[in-house]
């Protein structure tokens, strides 16, 4: 994998643009969700089976993360926590590109080796996620 710093050719999509607009807007829909006292969601798989699905605790953990209560987010669900941190650190990355100008960051070279290896971390972590999960389906 190699990485490189340029700035946007014309007509590139603008990638932090666009996720950092997608994460500000999912925000500001789930914030007027619950101030409006709309029902929570509610986990289908966990109403039939009685077992967590493999986000449970997602709601339950990003409303801890964003209290700042992070141990607790992360022992809801600890996948949603990672993703959380890390979400959090792209858009402090996008803000700031965005607002400087700056170059941007860019996966220029992504070998068959590399990609295999990046779909099997993530299909290993959502079961090390799920096992957990269903370790501590008490808490559900």
């Amino acid at each position: 994998m190699q990485m490189t710093r340029r700035h946007l050719a014309p007509n590139e999509a603008d990638h932090e643009l666009i996720w950092l607009s997608v994460s500000l807007g999912s925000l500001g829909l789930a914030a007027a969700w619950f101030a409006l006292g709309l029902p929570w969601p509610r986990c289908v798989f966990h109403d039939l089976t009685g077992h967590p699905c493999l986000t449970c605790g997602a709601t339950r953990a990003t409303i801890r993360f964003f209290h700042g209560h992070f141990l607790a987010a992360l022992r809801w669900n600890p996948f949603v926590f990672a993703a959380l941190c890390a979400l959090s650190v792209f858009n402090v990355y996008a803000f700031v590109v965005l607002i400087t100008r700056a170059q941007r960051l860019r996966i220029v070279q992504f070998t068959t080796v590399e990609r295999r290896f990046v779909r099997a971390a993530a299909v290993t972590l959502l079961a090390l996620n799920w096992i957990y999960l269903l370790a501590h389906s008490r808490n559900f």
